[in-house]
């Protein structure tokens, strides 16, 4: 029997293919992921999700598989959620509304999960979820164009998917606030330079950047590769994960608050809303 490799997945919003063997391989032992949504920024819906989720726990079983290459088709590597999203999957009891509000959670945990080496091939905007899904990943080459945001202050909610504890990791507790609370637009000169991308290039140069860091480590002996990523990851998280399993109530609460109202209404305007804390 031979071993899946998740090159063959038909995943409707995921372009997946194979990448040429390295020179230090005979066999590729590397996959690139598209972001398969350009015209709508790669905005996440649930089925998009959902293909994420299944694409990343199928890779527990692709032993050829050694480093993950994601990327956005067309400008963006991901807007973050889909506004436009009717979200007739959410619906239901509120038993249920808590299960189903929790596919984000559930991809980004499953993007950690991945036993391989993963890259984010950053180009243009990772916006709110998009952002959650770039800090998942192992290490961020990000073009010169890139650039990040979490919005979601400004529509009224908090940030969920179990990913905060990820960012502060990163760029620490005032930087995580000036992000997550104030909502600021941060470039790619401000990312490199605040540890969120390991190296900046031009757009073009991209892909083979990419490719050439996911190379070097698809050539490491993968079982010692892999267990040390593990280590690292369960080094790094264990305050996160003990506290961050409330945050999808918490987006269902704030939900339902008259401020989430005025947010939304003032952010398809365009206008400045006055927030009364109800």
């Amino acid at each position: 029997m031979t071993s899946l490799s998740v090159a063959n997945l038909q995943l409707k919003h995921l372009h997946i293919s194979n990448l040429p063997a390295s020179d230090y391989t005979s066999t590729s032992h590397i996959v690139r992921i598209e972001f398969a949504r350009p015209e709508v920024a790669n905005a996440l819906n649930y089925e998009h999700l959902h293909d994420i989720e299944t694409l990343a726990l199928a890779l527990r079983d692709d032993e050829q598989t050694r480093a993950v290459i994601f990327t956005g088709q067309g400008k963006h590597f991901s807007s973050g959620a889909d506004l436009t999203d009717p979200g007739d999957e959410y619906q239901g009891s509120l038993a249920l509304r808590r299960r189903k509000s929790r596919i984000g959670e559930r991809a980004i945990q499953a993007v950690l999960g991945i036993d391989q080496i993963t890259i984010a091939a950053w180009n243009g905007a990772a916006m709110g979820g998009g952002a959650c899904l770039a800090t998942a990943m192992d290490f961020r080459i990000g073009a010169s164009n890139c650039f990040m945001q979490y919005p979601e202050i400004d529509i009224g909610v908090n940030l969920m998917w179990k990913s905060l504890p990820l960012i502060v990791d990163l760029v620490g507790p005032a930087r995580a606030k000036r992000l997550v609370v104030g909502g600021e637009r941060i470039s790619a000169k401000t990312l490199l330079d605040w540890g969120v991308l390991d190296e900046l290039v031009n757009p073009t140069d991209l892909q083979s950047t990419a490719f050439d860091l996911a190379k070097h480590y698809a050539a490491k002996p993968p079982v010692a590769a892999q267990m040390i990523k593990r280590s690292i990851n369960s080094l790094s998280a264990p305050l996160g994960n003990a506290i961050m399993h409330m945050d999808s109530d918490q987006n269902i609460f704030t939900q339902q608050t008259e401020d989430r109202t005025r947010a939304i209404k003032a952010y398809l305007e365009k206008t400045v809303p006055e927030f009364t804390g109800n």
